[in-house]
């Protein structure tokens, strides 16, 4: 899998950088790299890039102003590298479209498995040719991975598709906090980062996110989907 991924690493600490780079590099990624947001913002207009991983601290514009920028216009898996391991920062960066967050006390080995882990997430599933789930007001295209309400195409990141696909794929079905924290987050994460997930997914899907019709939350053990 990994050696037809590109992988831009972003981070002012050089250090960091040429470590994670000879990681990913020993597993077959190719990796391309930069230190600060403008530089990111070359490479991703003249390369191809399968996934980010993203400092949040760098001088001048920070890591989330350019995931924000980037969520303009790309679904690219992003995961956040971060020296704070504090839930602010955390919550702050799954809402602006973060897939991952990842403490720098982590490992460069725990690094490239959370970097697999999101492109299994986002790359493994092998097309279902014709396949459509239609809820009335929502409709997932499988084959074209899209996602329609009310007939107009929604954007939504990697990791949301993936979890309303799989609410779609078993309506009515419970979830549970730890079953969806183990097959979306590696296990790692708390409640916090799944409500912040559908919280974001709600906003796009529902006529009412305060009355959610379909993403239905079973007060202390997770969600299930309507299909109303």
């Amino acid at each position: 899998m990994s050696k037809y991924h590109t992988i831009l690493v972003v981070d002012d600490d050089l250090s960091i950088v040429e470590l994670l780079r000879d990681f990913l590099e020993n597993d077959h990624f190719h990796v391309k790299t930069a230190c600060d947001t403008e530089q990111s913002w070359t490479i991703l207009q003249q390369h191809s890039i399968d996934c980010i991983v993203l400092d949040i601290m760098m001088p001048g514009q920070n890591g989330f102003e350019l995931c924000r920028r980037i969520r303009g216009e790309s679904n690219v898996p992003i995961l956040f590298l971060s020296a704070r391991s504090d839930d602010v920062d955390k919550i702050r960066g799954l809402t602006l479209g973060g897939d991952d967050y990842i403490v720098k006390t982590a490992s460069p080995g725990e690094i490239v498995a959370r970097v697999k882990a999101v492109l299994r997430r986002t790359t493994s599933r092998q097309p279902m040719e014709g396949k459509v789930l239609d809820y009335g007001r929502i409709q997932l295209n499988l084959t074209a991975r899209e996602v329609l309400v009310e007939g107009e195409t929604v954007e939504l990141t990697p990791k949301e598709y993936e979890l309303l696909r799989l609410f779609a794929e078993h309506p009515r079905h419970v979830f549970s906090y730890e079953q969806l924290l183990a097959k979306f987050w590696e296990g790692v994460g708390d409640r916090h980062t799944i409500r912040v997930h559908l919280s974001r997914l709600r906003e796009k899907i529902e006529s009412d996110p305060n009355h959610p019709q379909f993403l239905i939350n079973i007060w202390g053990v997770g969600y299930r989907f309507e299909g109303v």
